[in-house]
């Protein structure tokens, strides 16, 4: 077999593959998809070469779905994620993620002035392309957080 023929991660029978993360992000999107705490196989690998990213991160998840709301929330750390549904071994289904309208409860306001950081008020925001991925304004105070700045609050 020629090396570029070789799997650098091996199959799954039934699941999710989440490609395309940059390398870069991969702790991120474990992080916002509350991987941590599965209880069935989960397989992470980083640093794989890539023609569209140079080096991307993969996540295979044995017997794990996603709801779209909850895939969604990879636009803020890996835009041009792709989820590859496996059923037998086979990929019966491709989703790229999109752009959700807003998001609700899963980043922090940046300004320290923002209501959302002193009450009991759950962070909303409009969700906004930018050039470089994607920027976040606060419903509340209209601060601007740009994909550098996104704290997440899971």
């Amino acid at each position: 077999m020629k090396e570029e023929q070789k799997l650098s991660v091996s199959a799954i029978k039934n699941g999710t593959v989440i490609d395309h993360i940059p390398a870069n992000n991969l702790f991120k999107v474990i992080r916002i998809l509350g991987l941590e705490n599965l209880e069935k196989q989960a397989t992470f690998g980083t640093n794989l070469g890539s023609k569209k990213l140079g080096k991307k991160a993969i996540v295979k998840l044995t017997d794990k779905y996603f709801e779209d709301d909850e895939i969604n929330r990879l636009i803020l750390v890996a835009p041009e994620a792709r989820l590859n549904i496996i059923k037998d071994y086979h990929v019966i289904e491709k989703k790229q993620v999109e752009l959700p309208d807003e998001i609700i409860g899963i980043s922090k306001c940046v300004n320290p002035k923002c209501i959302t950081n002193h009450e009991n008020v759950l962070p909303k925001f409009n969700v906004m392309p930018a050039k470089d991925g994607v920027s976040l304004k606060c419903q509340y105070c209209e601060k601007i957080t740009d994909k550098d700045n996104i704290e997440f609050i899971l």
